[in-house]
Protein backbone atom coordinates (compact mmCIF):
# COMPACT_ATOMS: atom_id res chain seq x y z
CA UNK A 1 0.00 0.00 0.00
CA UNK A 2 1.44 3.44 -1.05
CA UNK A 3 0.64 6.69 -0.41
CA UNK A 4 0.25 8.57 -3.56
CA UNK A 5 2.34 11.99 -4.58
CA UNK A 6 -0.31 13.26 -7.51
CA UNK A 7 0.44 15.87 -10.28
CA UNK A 8 -2.27 18.83 -10.59
CA UNK A 9 -2.30 20.01 -14.09
CA UNK A 10 -2.70 24.17 -14.28
CA UNK A 11 -5.50 24.29 -17.72
CA UNK A 12 -6.88 27.43 -17.61
CA UNK A 13 -10.31 26.60 -17.28
CA UNK A 14 -9.29 25.41 -13.83
CA UNK A 15 -10.29 26.57 -10.46
CA UNK A 16 -8.45 28.51 -8.28
CA UNK A 17 -9.63 27.53 -5.31
CA UNK A 18 -11.42 23.87 -5.06
CA UNK A 19 -9.08 21.47 -5.14
CA UNK A 20 -6.90 23.67 -2.35
CA UNK A 21 -10.24 24.04 -0.29
CA UNK A 22 -10.98 20.24 -0.47
CA UNK A 23 -7.90 19.26 1.03
CA UNK A 24 -7.62 22.12 3.70
CA UNK A 25 -4.32 23.87 1.74
CA UNK A 26 -4.00 27.69 0.57
CA UNK A 27 -4.14 28.65 -3.35
CA UNK A 28 -1.30 29.33 -4.87
CA UNK A 29 -3.20 31.67 -7.23
CA UNK A 30 -2.93 29.29 -10.12
CA UNK A 31 -5.86 27.42 -11.39
CA UNK A 32 -5.90 23.67 -10.67
CA UNK A 33 -7.78 22.21 -12.99
CA UNK A 34 -7.25 18.53 -12.58
CA UNK A 35 -5.25 16.24 -9.71
CA UNK A 36 -4.16 13.08 -11.53
CA UNK A 37 -3.87 10.26 -9.99
CA UNK A 38 -2.56 6.97 -11.96
CA UNK A 39 -0.45 5.34 -14.21
CA UNK A 40 -0.27 7.90 -16.96
CA UNK A 41 3.17 8.53 -18.56
CA UNK A 42 2.46 12.43 -18.93
CA UNK A 43 2.20 12.60 -15.25
CA UNK A 44 2.45 9.79 -13.17
CA UNK A 45 1.74 9.17 -9.31
CA UNK A 46 4.64 9.04 -7.50
CA UNK A 47 4.90 6.16 -4.82
CA UNK A 48 7.41 4.76 -2.88
CA UNK A 49 9.31 1.63 -3.11
CA UNK A 50 12.35 0.27 -1.15
CA UNK A 51 12.65 4.02 -0.10
CA UNK A 52 12.86 5.72 -2.97
CA UNK A 53 9.92 7.67 -4.77
CA UNK A 54 9.46 5.81 -8.28
CA UNK A 55 7.01 6.43 -10.97
CA UNK A 56 3.97 4.58 -10.86
CA UNK A 57 3.91 3.41 -14.53
CA UNK A 58 7.72 2.25 -13.62
CA UNK A 59 6.97 0.30 -10.90
CA UNK A 60 3.85 -1.38 -12.84
CA UNK A 61 6.22 -2.05 -15.82
CA UNK A 62 8.69 -3.46 -13.75
CA UNK A 63 6.55 -5.86 -11.58
CA UNK A 64 2.98 -5.90 -13.87
CA UNK A 65 2.27 -9.92 -12.74
CA UNK A 66 2.30 -8.67 -9.13
CA UNK A 67 0.96 -5.33 -9.34
CA UNK A 68 -1.80 -5.83 -11.58
CA UNK A 69 -2.69 -9.64 -11.03
CA UNK A 70 -2.97 -11.98 -13.60
CA UNK A 71 -6.03 -11.12 -15.16
CA UNK A 72 -5.77 -7.64 -15.73
CA UNK A 73 -2.66 -8.55 -17.10
CA UNK A 74 -3.75 -10.79 -19.86
CA UNK A 75 -7.02 -7.91 -20.49
CA UNK A 76 -5.05 -4.95 -20.65
CA UNK A 77 -1.14 -5.53 -20.88
CA UNK A 78 1.45 -4.20 -18.40
CA UNK A 79 -0.22 -1.21 -17.75
CA UNK A 80 -2.43 0.40 -15.57
CA UNK A 81 -5.89 0.66 -17.68
CA UNK A 82 -7.62 3.70 -15.67
CA UNK A 83 -7.45 7.10 -14.66
CA UNK A 84 -8.55 8.79 -11.60
CA UNK A 85 -9.09 12.54 -11.47
CA UNK A 86 -9.98 15.11 -8.93
CA UNK A 87 -11.63 17.96 -11.53
CA UNK A 88 -12.58 21.19 -10.72
CA UNK A 89 -13.71 23.88 -13.54
CA UNK A 90 -14.42 27.30 -13.29
CA UNK A 91 -14.93 27.70 -16.88
CA UNK A 92 -16.16 25.58 -20.02
CA UNK A 93 -14.16 22.86 -21.21
CA UNK A 94 -14.31 22.32 -24.87
CA UNK A 95 -17.22 20.14 -26.57
CA UNK A 96 -15.60 17.15 -27.19
CA UNK A 97 -16.22 12.96 -28.14
CA UNK A 98 -14.10 10.43 -27.75
CA UNK A 99 -14.16 7.09 -30.23
CA UNK A 100 -15.09 3.25 -29.84
CA UNK A 101 -12.17 0.80 -29.39
CA UNK A 102 -12.39 -0.31 -32.44
CA UNK A 103 -12.40 3.43 -34.26
CA UNK A 104 -9.47 4.36 -32.34
CA UNK A 105 -7.33 1.33 -32.67
CA UNK A 106 -7.94 2.14 -36.86
CA UNK A 107 -7.38 5.38 -36.73
CA UNK A 108 -4.29 5.26 -34.35
CA UNK A 109 -2.77 2.65 -37.52
CA UNK A 110 -4.05 5.09 -39.84
CA UNK A 111 -2.05 7.82 -38.34
CA UNK A 112 1.01 5.94 -38.12
CA UNK A 113 1.09 4.68 -41.51
CA UNK A 114 0.98 8.84 -42.67
CA UNK A 115 3.50 9.59 -40.07
CA UNK A 116 1.67 12.14 -38.22
CA UNK A 117 3.94 12.06 -35.33
CA UNK A 118 2.36 10.96 -31.59
CA UNK A 119 3.02 14.49 -30.24
CA UNK A 120 1.76 16.31 -33.17
CA UNK A 121 -1.24 19.29 -32.58
CA UNK A 122 -3.04 17.53 -36.06
CA UNK A 123 -2.63 14.20 -34.17
CA UNK A 124 -6.60 12.92 -33.28
CA UNK A 125 -5.34 8.87 -32.07
CA UNK A 126 -2.18 8.88 -30.44
CA UNK A 127 -3.13 5.63 -28.78
CA UNK A 128 -5.31 2.74 -29.95
CA UNK A 129 -7.47 2.98 -26.55
CA UNK A 130 -11.40 3.75 -26.36
CA UNK A 131 -11.90 6.98 -23.23
CA UNK A 132 -15.18 6.10 -21.89
CA UNK A 133 -15.97 8.09 -18.69
CA UNK A 134 -17.34 8.73 -15.36
CA UNK A 135 -18.09 12.09 -13.42
CA UNK A 136 -19.35 12.29 -9.77
CA UNK A 137 -20.39 15.46 -8.93
CA UNK A 138 -18.90 16.71 -4.74
CA UNK A 139 -20.54 19.55 -5.81
CA UNK A 140 -23.39 21.39 -8.03
CA UNK A 141 -21.72 20.04 -11.23
CA UNK A 142 -22.94 21.51 -14.33
CA UNK A 143 -22.05 20.38 -18.08
CA UNK A 144 -23.61 19.63 -21.45
CA UNK A 145 -23.95 15.99 -22.92
CA UNK A 146 -25.67 14.07 -26.06
CA UNK A 147 -28.31 15.07 -28.10
CA UNK A 148 -31.41 16.61 -27.73
CA UNK A 149 -34.20 15.14 -29.36
CA UNK A 150 -34.84 16.73 -32.61
CA UNK A 151 -38.19 18.39 -31.49
CA UNK A 152 -36.50 19.79 -28.80
CA UNK A 153 -33.89 21.58 -30.14
CA UNK A 154 -36.07 22.68 -32.59
CA UNK A 155 -38.00 24.52 -29.58
CA UNK A 156 -34.68 25.40 -27.97
CA UNK A 157 -33.70 27.20 -31.28
CA UNK A 158 -36.98 28.65 -31.66
CA UNK A 159 -36.57 30.40 -27.78
CA UNK A 160 -33.46 32.24 -29.13
CA UNK A 161 -36.38 34.07 -31.47
CA UNK A 162 -33.45 34.60 -34.39
CA UNK A 163 -34.71 34.57 -38.01
CA UNK A 164 -31.83 32.93 -39.27
CA UNK A 165 -32.67 29.54 -37.40
CA UNK A 166 -35.81 28.72 -39.05
CA UNK A 167 -33.98 26.71 -41.44
CA UNK A 168 -32.76 24.54 -38.98
CA UNK A 169 -36.13 24.38 -37.41
CA UNK A 170 -37.44 23.22 -40.30
CA UNK A 171 -34.69 20.57 -40.63
CA UNK A 172 -35.31 19.21 -37.73
CA UNK A 173 -38.84 19.12 -37.82
CA UNK A 174 -38.49 17.42 -41.32
CA UNK A 175 -36.00 14.82 -41.78
CA UNK A 176 -35.69 11.54 -39.93
CA UNK A 177 -34.19 12.62 -36.62
CA UNK A 178 -30.67 11.25 -36.53
CA UNK A 179 -30.08 12.69 -40.07
CA UNK A 180 -31.83 15.97 -38.77
CA UNK A 181 -29.55 16.05 -35.88
CA UNK A 182 -26.34 15.37 -38.42
CA UNK A 183 -27.43 17.52 -40.66
CA UNK A 184 -28.08 20.73 -38.27
CA UNK A 185 -24.60 19.88 -36.49
CA UNK A 186 -22.45 19.44 -39.66
CA UNK A 187 -24.05 23.17 -40.74
CA UNK A 188 -23.43 24.84 -37.41
CA UNK A 189 -20.23 23.63 -37.77
CA UNK A 190 -19.90 25.61 -40.90
CA UNK A 191 -21.39 28.86 -39.84
CA UNK A 192 -19.55 31.90 -39.82
CA UNK A 193 -19.38 34.39 -36.99
CA UNK A 194 -22.23 36.87 -37.79
CA UNK A 195 -24.44 33.76 -36.62
CA UNK A 196 -22.06 33.35 -33.67
CA UNK A 197 -22.63 36.82 -32.50
CA UNK A 198 -26.11 37.10 -33.07
CA UNK A 199 -26.28 33.76 -30.94
CA UNK A 200 -24.18 35.25 -28.39
CA UNK A 201 -26.55 37.94 -27.59
CA UNK A 202 -29.77 35.77 -27.97
CA UNK A 203 -28.95 33.22 -25.05
CA UNK A 204 -27.61 36.50 -22.54
CA UNK A 205 -30.94 37.69 -22.87
CA UNK A 206 -32.63 34.17 -22.61
CA UNK A 207 -31.11 33.35 -19.53
CA UNK A 208 -32.19 36.53 -17.97
CA UNK A 209 -36.20 35.39 -18.29
CA UNK A 210 -38.35 32.97 -16.91
CA UNK A 211 -38.83 30.13 -18.87
CA UNK A 212 -38.14 26.05 -19.61
CA UNK A 213 -34.70 26.48 -21.11
CA UNK A 214 -33.58 28.97 -18.89
CA UNK A 215 -31.08 27.06 -17.36
CA UNK A 216 -29.73 25.63 -20.35
CA UNK A 217 -29.10 29.38 -21.42
CA UNK A 218 -27.36 30.22 -18.88
CA UNK A 219 -25.29 27.56 -19.63
CA UNK A 220 -24.60 28.89 -22.88
CA UNK A 221 -24.60 32.24 -22.05
CA UNK A 222 -21.30 31.24 -19.45
CA UNK A 223 -19.74 28.81 -22.67
CA UNK A 224 -19.71 32.37 -24.75
CA UNK A 225 -18.64 34.83 -22.11
CA UNK A 226 -15.49 31.87 -21.72
CA UNK A 227 -15.02 31.73 -25.55
CA UNK A 228 -16.59 34.85 -27.29
CA UNK A 229 -16.80 34.40 -31.05
CA UNK A 230 -16.04 30.31 -30.72
CA UNK A 231 -18.12 28.74 -32.97
CA UNK A 232 -18.28 25.39 -31.23
CA UNK A 233 -21.60 28.12 -29.28
CA UNK A 234 -23.50 26.59 -32.14
CA UNK A 235 -23.50 22.89 -32.00
CA UNK A 236 -23.22 23.42 -28.08
CA UNK A 237 -26.83 24.11 -28.30
CA UNK A 238 -27.85 20.88 -29.29
CA UNK A 239 -27.10 18.97 -26.79
CA UNK A 240 -28.32 18.68 -23.31
CA UNK A 241 -27.61 20.80 -20.33
CA UNK A 242 -27.42 18.50 -17.06
CA UNK A 243 -27.04 19.85 -13.16
CA UNK A 244 -25.75 16.96 -10.92
CA UNK A 245 -26.08 17.06 -6.96
CA UNK A 246 -23.77 15.79 -5.54
CA UNK A 247 -23.15 12.10 -5.11
CA UNK A 248 -24.66 12.02 -8.47
CA UNK A 249 -22.57 10.34 -11.14
CA UNK A 250 -22.61 10.43 -15.10
CA UNK A 251 -21.37 7.82 -17.43
CA UNK A 252 -20.35 9.11 -20.45
CA UNK A 253 -19.51 6.68 -23.89
CA UNK A 254 -18.26 6.53 -26.86
CA UNK A 255 -19.27 9.03 -29.55
CA UNK A 256 -21.11 10.76 -27.28
CA UNK A 257 -20.57 14.62 -27.86
CA UNK A 258 -20.01 16.62 -23.70
CA UNK A 259 -18.65 19.64 -22.33
CA UNK A 260 -17.85 20.25 -18.08
CA UNK A 261 -19.09 23.64 -17.60
CA UNK A 262 -18.53 24.27 -13.91
CA UNK A 263 -18.06 22.02 -10.76
CA UNK A 264 -15.94 20.31 -8.84
CA UNK A 265 -16.05 16.19 -9.19
CA UNK A 266 -14.23 12.53 -8.97
CA UNK A 267 -13.67 11.60 -12.71
CA UNK A 268 -12.16 8.14 -13.88
CA UNK A 269 -11.34 7.32 -17.20
CA UNK A 270 -10.08 4.44 -19.30
CA UNK A 271 -6.14 5.52 -20.06
CA UNK A 272 -6.86 7.28 -23.52
CA UNK A 273 -5.59 10.39 -24.92
CA UNK A 274 -7.85 10.15 -27.83
CA UNK A 275 -9.83 13.30 -28.26
CA UNK A 276 -11.89 14.84 -30.92
CA UNK A 277 -12.98 18.73 -30.47
CA UNK A 278 -15.88 20.45 -31.85
CA UNK A 279 -15.33 23.78 -30.47
CA UNK A 280 -14.52 25.93 -27.55
CA UNK A 281 -11.04 25.47 -27.84
CA UNK A 282 -7.76 26.69 -29.31
CA UNK A 283 -6.82 23.32 -30.09
CA UNK A 284 -7.02 21.28 -33.49
CA UNK A 285 -10.85 20.36 -34.66
CA UNK A 286 -11.15 18.11 -38.02
CA UNK A 287 -14.36 18.32 -38.24
CA UNK A 288 -14.76 15.47 -40.95
CA UNK A 289 -13.44 13.00 -38.23
CA UNK A 290 -15.77 14.21 -35.87
CA UNK A 291 -18.87 13.48 -37.75
CA UNK A 292 -17.87 9.98 -38.06
CA UNK A 293 -17.55 9.73 -34.78
CA UNK A 294 -20.04 11.08 -33.22
CA UNK A 295 -23.19 9.00 -32.65
CA UNK A 296 -26.18 11.16 -33.38
CA UNK A 297 -28.70 9.53 -31.69
CA UNK A 298 -31.07 11.98 -29.32
CA UNK A 299 -30.75 10.64 -25.54
CA UNK A 300 -31.66 12.10 -22.05
CA UNK A 301 -29.17 12.57 -19.44
CA UNK A 302 -29.25 9.18 -17.13
CA UNK A 303 -27.67 10.65 -13.82
CA UNK A 304 -27.09 7.92 -11.57
CA UNK A 305 -26.70 6.75 -7.83
CA UNK A 306 -23.90 4.37 -6.68
CA UNK A 307 -26.05 0.47 -6.13
CA UNK A 308 -25.82 -0.16 -2.65
CA UNK A 309 -23.62 -3.70 -2.48
CA UNK A 310 -23.15 -6.47 0.39
CA UNK A 311 -19.64 -5.20 0.79
CA UNK A 312 -20.38 -1.83 2.09
CA UNK A 313 -19.64 -0.50 -1.24
CA UNK A 314 -21.74 2.07 -3.62
CA UNK A 315 -21.00 0.91 -6.85
CA UNK A 316 -21.65 2.98 -10.18
CA UNK A 317 -22.90 1.02 -12.93
CA UNK A 318 -20.45 1.13 -15.98
CA UNK A 319 -20.71 -1.48 -19.16
CA UNK A 320 -16.94 -1.26 -19.17
CA UNK A 321 -14.28 -3.31 -17.36
CA UNK A 322 -11.92 -0.31 -17.85
CA UNK A 323 -12.76 1.10 -14.54
CA UNK A 324 -14.80 0.34 -11.51
CA UNK A 325 -15.61 3.59 -9.65
CA UNK A 326 -17.65 3.08 -6.11
CA UNK A 327 -17.64 5.21 -2.90
CA UNK A 328 -17.82 3.85 0.58
CA UNK A 329 -18.90 5.72 3.40
CA UNK A 330 -17.31 4.30 6.82
CA UNK A 331 -18.87 5.69 9.88
CA UNK A 332 -20.57 5.29 13.45
CA UNK A 333 -23.58 3.01 11.80
CA UNK A 334 -21.65 1.42 8.91
CA UNK A 335 -18.19 0.68 10.04
CA UNK A 336 -15.23 -0.23 8.61
CA UNK A 337 -15.21 -1.22 5.06
CA UNK A 338 -13.29 -4.28 3.67
CA UNK A 339 -12.06 -3.84 0.12
CA UNK A 340 -11.09 -6.88 -1.25
CA UNK A 341 -9.80 -6.92 -5.00
CA UNK A 342 -8.15 -8.82 -7.54
CA UNK A 343 -6.94 -5.88 -8.92
CA UNK A 344 -5.23 -2.65 -8.59
CA UNK A 345 -7.30 0.10 -6.79
CA UNK A 346 -7.10 3.66 -5.91
CA UNK A 347 -8.34 5.02 -2.66
CA UNK A 348 -9.41 8.65 -2.58
CA UNK A 349 -10.65 10.37 0.36
CA UNK A 350 -13.10 13.03 -0.73
CA UNK A 351 -14.94 13.53 3.34
CA UNK A 352 -14.46 13.37 6.95
CA UNK A 353 -11.36 11.10 8.79
CA UNK A 354 -10.16 8.14 7.44
CA UNK A 355 -7.59 5.33 8.05
CA UNK A 356 -6.42 2.48 5.40
CA UNK A 357 -5.21 -0.87 6.74
CA UNK A 358 -3.48 -3.36 4.71
CA UNK A 359 -1.53 -6.42 6.00
CA UNK A 360 1.20 -4.12 6.10
CA UNK A 361 0.32 -1.46 8.02
CA UNK A 362 -2.04 2.01 8.62
CA UNK A 363 -1.80 4.87 6.42
CA UNK A 364 -4.09 7.84 7.26
CA UNK A 365 -5.83 9.75 4.20
CA UNK A 366 -6.55 12.92 4.63
CA UNK A 367 -9.16 14.60 2.21
CA UNK A 368 -7.63 15.23 -0.98
CA UNK A 369 -5.31 12.64 -0.40
CA UNK A 370 -5.04 9.04 -2.44
CA UNK A 371 -3.44 5.65 -1.85
CA UNK A 372 -2.55 2.76 -4.36
CA UNK A 373 -2.67 -1.16 -3.37
CA UNK A 374 -1.73 -3.64 -5.80
CA UNK A 375 -3.61 -6.43 -7.30
CA UNK A 376 -4.93 -8.93 -4.25
CA UNK A 377 -3.92 -6.48 -0.80
CA UNK A 378 -7.13 -6.65 1.01
CA UNK A 379 -7.65 -3.25 2.51
CA UNK A 380 -9.84 -1.74 5.47
CA UNK A 381 -11.27 1.67 5.62
CA UNK A 382 -12.10 3.00 8.80
CA UNK A 383 -13.17 6.46 10.82
CA UNK A 384 -16.03 8.33 9.33
CA UNK A 385 -15.85 9.94 5.85
CA UNK A 386 -16.19 9.43 2.37
CA UNK A 387 -13.84 7.60 0.22
CA UNK A 388 -13.96 6.59 -3.52
CA UNK A 389 -12.53 3.71 -5.06
CA UNK A 390 -11.05 3.30 -8.36
CA UNK A 391 -10.03 -0.09 -9.59
CA UNK A 392 -10.88 -2.84 -12.48
CA UNK A 393 -13.76 -4.84 -12.86
CA UNK A 394 -12.61 -8.53 -13.63
CA UNK A 395 -16.01 -9.82 -12.99
CA UNK A 396 -16.74 -8.03 -16.52
CA UNK A 397 -18.04 -10.77 -19.29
Amino acid sequence: MDHMINTVRHYSWGSITAIPELAGVEPDGNPQAEQWMGAHPTAPSMVRRQGELRPLDQVIQERAADELGEPVLRRFGPRLPFLLKLLAAEAPLSVQVHPDLAGAAAGHKRENAQGIPLDAPHRNYPDGNHKPEMIVALDSFEGLCGFRAASDCAGLLRALHIDLMDQYCATLGSAPQETALRQVFAAFLAEGPSLVETVTRAVAREARKAGPYQAAFAGYDSIAQAHPGDPGLLPALMLNYFRLAPGEGLFLGAGVPHAYIRGLGVEVMAASDNVLRCGLTSKHVDSQELLRVIAFSAAPVHAQRPISTTTGEGVFATPVDDFRLSVVQPGPQRGAVRLDSFAPQILLCTAGTVSVTSPEGELALPVGNSVYTPAGEPVTVTGSGTVYRATVDVSFP
